[in-house]
């Protein structure tokens, strides 16, 4: 059998269909994060400012977001010169909140699910980022309007 491009996990309710479907996804994430640095790599070498929104929860998952699998070059257009991404200026935006309040948000979300199990699993896998990660932290308990302008005054 040929790999498949897609995967369904089946069963009835109980089965264990998001444990295994999670597992799975674990067992997948670095050709799905390498194609993001793809990404990420073409696009800052073409001159763009980008915008990626992903859990990345481990360092790990950041540190191939940023230099790659095999730290490829990124190839900067306007200096001819090679650098690393991670040589790039990159911030890592961190919005962060307590158990309570984000499977509060996600209660309220329409078509979202997520079991409290599979967001305690997150909570329990999260990595926060620390130096030499350049990073800032917000909390979601800011409206929106404050947490965009941390943003932009940082940028600044």
């Amino acid at each position: 059998m040929t790999a498949p491009n897609a995967l369904l996990v089946m069963g009835v309710s109980g089965s264990g269909k998001s444990t295994v479907g999670t597992l799975l996804a674990s067992q997948d994430r670095i050709p799905w994060l390498c194609n993001l640095h793809d990404i990420l790599q073409r696009d800052v070498a073409s001159g763009q400012h980008v915008i990626l929104a992903c859990s990345a929860l481990k360092k790990v998952y950041r540190d191939i977001l940023i230099q790659g699998k095999d730290g490829a070059p990124l190839k900067c257009d306007e200096s001819g010169k090679e650098e690393k991404l991670a040589e790039v200026k990159l911030l890592v935006v961190h919005l962060t909140g307590s158990f309570e309040v984000i499977s509060g948000r996600l209660l309220k979300r329409k078509g979202h699910f997520m079991s409290p199990e599979l967001l305690q699993s997150q909570f329990d896998t999260l990595e926060p980022p620390s130096a030499p990660e350049n990073f800032i932290q917000i909390s979601v308990d800011k409206n929106l309007s404050e947490i965009i302008a941390t943003i932009i005054e940082t940028l600044k």
